[in-house]
């Protein structure tokens, strides 16, 4: 069925097909899903590190860091520990993408190709924020996933605590972005 705020669910919900890449990229969280599913990419060779992003977060107060919470899972799930990247310092997500950044030309990793791990409502500005920080050229894949509170592209405008998630993304990405359009236009 089609709906007139449909250019609302194509901008903020993004997803891609999936090739293999160089990295898995997953931003900061308290939410498990997003780590199982690098997990299982990394399992099926899809790429051979997993940097996961965050900083401490209340939500999780038995973890130092969204990082250690991150790691700790990925380890559980079979993923071996030196192949998790650190970084447990990015406190939002254009932290997550220039400190990812950092850790990947600390690392001499060459990335031409990403994964982009990220919650559905969160994946339009992530891959923004992302391709606006890293090199232009690299391309990005998004495996997008619902979270707990089950939020998609499918669903999103059934309850208003959902729209008030998803129309508070249309306005963070506005706001992420308005200042760096001309910057984004030479890169």
């Amino acid at each position: 069925m089609s709906y007139p705020f449909d250019c609302i669910s194509d901008l903020v919900f993004v997803k891609t097909k999936v090739q293999p890449a160089d990295i898995i990229l997953v931003p900061g969280s308290s939410e498990a899903q997003s780590m199982e599913m690098a997990a299982r990419l990394y399992k099926q060779r899809l790429a051979p590190f997993i940097l996961p992003s965050g900083s401490y977060n209340p939500r999780i107060p038995e973890y130092s860091s969204e990082w250690d919470f991150l790691k700790s899972l990925g380890v559980k799930l079979g993923v071996p520990e030196d192949r998790i990247l650190k970084e447990h310092q990015a406190r939002n997500t254009f932290e997550n993408a220039e400190f990812s950044w950092g850790v990947i030309k600390e690392n001499e990793i060459p990335v031409k190709k990403a994964i982009l791990v990220c919650k559905e409502y969160h994946s339009r500005r992530a891959l923004l924020t992302y391709q606006s920080v890293f090199p232009k050229g690299v391309e990005f894949f998004v495996v997008s996933i619902p979270g707990k509170i089950d939020l998609s592209k499918d669903n999103w405008f059934l309850d208003e605590d959902k729209i008030k998630i998803v129309m508070g993304e249309v306005v963070k990405i506005g706001d992420y972005f308005k200042s760096l359009i001309n910057n984004l236009q030479e890169k």
